[in-house]
């Protein structure tokens, strides 16, 4: 069902919003043209099919990024939200537009340097993106929507698709090209993911707050997603330890896309909620059924 809920233009022209894309598509567009295209290497999703794109077509990538992204975006528009779809697709055409107007010197001729610094660059340009709440590369969101159709997790999707990318960048730009392509891969996961404070694919967040009616309606009507709760206690402070009180203790399953949105609102509404997360490897039942916009 098409989600209903409105788009939220007060996140999209958040300071926040604005700041973590405009850093992010700059940082990443520099670790493209300054690093990662000279070389014919790539990291991975859809940037990375850009690239090869461009040399085998010879139409530049900002062109790519924004066609091949399209139908990620609309997966994301049905799977998270109006809200997620549309900064992601503005972070989409910030970072194609900037690649045709900002010109970047290759700084070193070190193959070596330039895998490590680019994957590194790339990693930290799409993970302010993911912070600001937005996406720069779809293959994230297709990885979910697949999974659903196919079984296989999303790791092992994203792992399938990297692999014919990688694949790809051999045919194209030479074997070494496709091994450097590898170490670039991982160096941007790994610091994709840092940036994002660690969070895999499925995370439960689990939240304790004084205001648990508050934050039950905000993660199930707001959000649309399902949660457990627990009955417990919170106080036991030091120098009051005998004060306690009664609590709902609330427990949900949220993916990297929804985590900060839902952290971010959650502490607006009680600045001293307790949150605490886990990894967890695989969800099975309902979880990925509906996916609704934030308000």
């Amino acid at each position: 069902m098409k989600n209903s809920k409105r788009i939220n233009w007060r996140s999209i022209f958040s300071f926040q919003y604005i700041l973590y894309t405009l850093l992010g598509s700059l940082i990443s567009v520099i670790a493209l043209d300054g690093f990662l295209i000279p070389n014919g290497f790539v990291d991975g999703g859809v940037t990375a099919v850009s690239i090869i794109f461009e040399k085998a077509f010879l139409i530049h990538i900002s062109i790519w990024l924004i066609v091949i992204n399209i139908p990620f975006v609309y997966i994301g528009y049905r799977l998270v939200g109006k809200t997620f779809a549309v900064q992601s697709m503005i972070a989409i055409l910030i970072t194609a537009g900037l690649m045709l107007i900002v010109r970047v010197p290759v700084i070193t001729e070190d193959k070596l340097l330039m895998a490590s610094f680019g994957g590194f660059l790339m990693g930290l340009g799409v993970g302010l993106v993911i912070r600001g709440g937005g996406v720069v590369d779809g293959l994230e969101i297709i990885a979910h929507y697949t999974k659903k159709k196919v079984g296989f997790t999303t790791s092992e999707i994203i792992m399938l698709f990297n692999s014919l990318v990688i694949l790809g960048a051999a045919i194209e730009f030479g074997r070494e090209a496709a091994m450097y392509s590898i170490l670039v891969y991982y160096i941007a996961m790994k610091t994709s993911d840092y940036v994002v404070d660690g969070i895999e694919e499925f995370t439960s967040l689990t939240i304790i707050s004084k205001l648990d009616q508050e934050v039950k309606s905000i993660i199930v009507n707001d959000f649309g997603k399902a949660i457990t709760v627990y009955k417990g206690e919170r106080g036991f402070l030091p120098g009051t330890f005998d004060i306690k009180y009664d609590c709902d203790i609330v427990v949900t399953v949220v993916t990297r896309l929804e985590i900060h949105r839902i952290k971010q609102r959650i502490s607006k509404l009680d600045p001293h909620a307790f949150f605490f997360v886990q990894s967890i490897k695989e969800v099975k039942g309902s979880y990925l059924k509906h996916h609704k916009d934030t308000v």
